[in-house]
């Protein structure tokens, strides 16, 4: 599969290296441009690109970077994907710890990537924005094994959800079918279920405990 990954910090860099480790064609960005990614292209084999060439041809799209960046990615990001390409968000809103405060997310309650969509024009699958960096190299397991840890997949778009989902079984963790993005609150920052490791039965009861409220230290 041909996956861009606009975003080379811990979880674009460890995804990077364990999908080309698992034989998928990654293209990787970064706002640095592709100069500064030639130890982690040397280490893995993925091809370093311009953020305008990430998603050029891809099937899946990661978007890993700050929130308060996604604004200053450039007009048409995903011209020239392939049809129908799955686009991850993996995004967290940190207002006062990174991002500055957020008009449409506080005072319109929308979820964090409902706000990405509308900023990138494409429908996301909200994945791996809980999601311990170190994890996506130690902890994948075969299907089956008692300590396999499963990841919540939020997302409208069933059909990119179903790409989403399998490849990170392909990766090595079970999925739990968090419902839409506007359901995606339930994943989000100080939720019982972010940083969670643990397994499927865990990982849905966690999102069932989540509350609507918006934790004061994730407020503007």
């Amino acid at each position: 599969m041909k996956i861009g990954i606009i975003g080379a910090g811990n979880i674009g860099g460890n995804l990077t290296r364990r999908l080309t480790a698992l034989g998928h064609d990654v293209s990787v960005a970064n706002s640095r441009g592709p100069q500064t990614l030639r130890e982690l292209a040397e280490e893995t084999g993925a091809t370093p690109v311009a953020v305008e060439e990430a998603a050029r041809g891809a099937e899946v799209v990661v978007i890993t970077i700050p929130v308060k960046a996604v604004p200053s990615l450039p007009s048409g990001i995903l011209d020239g994907a392939a049809d129908g390409v799955a686009v991850i968000d993996t995004n967290n809103y940190y207002p006062q710890q990174r991002d500055g405060r957020i008009a449409e997310i506080e005072d319109e309650g929308i979820t964090e990537s409902r706000w990405t969509e509308r900023q990138i024009g494409h429908p996301v699958i909200k994945a791996f924005n809980g999601t311990y960096a170190q994890d996506i190299l130690d902890r994948p397991r075969d299907a089956g094994d008692p300590g396999r840890i499963a990841l919540p997949v939020a997302g409208d778009d069933e059909t990119a959800k179903a790409t989403v989902r399998a490849l990170i079984d392909e990766i090595g963790f079970d999925t739990v079918d968090a419902g839409g993005i506007d359901d995606s609150w339930r994943q989000q920052p100080d939720t019982p279920v972010y940083g969670l490791q643990a397994g499927v039965e865990a990982v849905t009861k966690a999102l069932a405990e989540a509350s609507p409220q918006r934790p004061a230290a994730f407020r503007g």
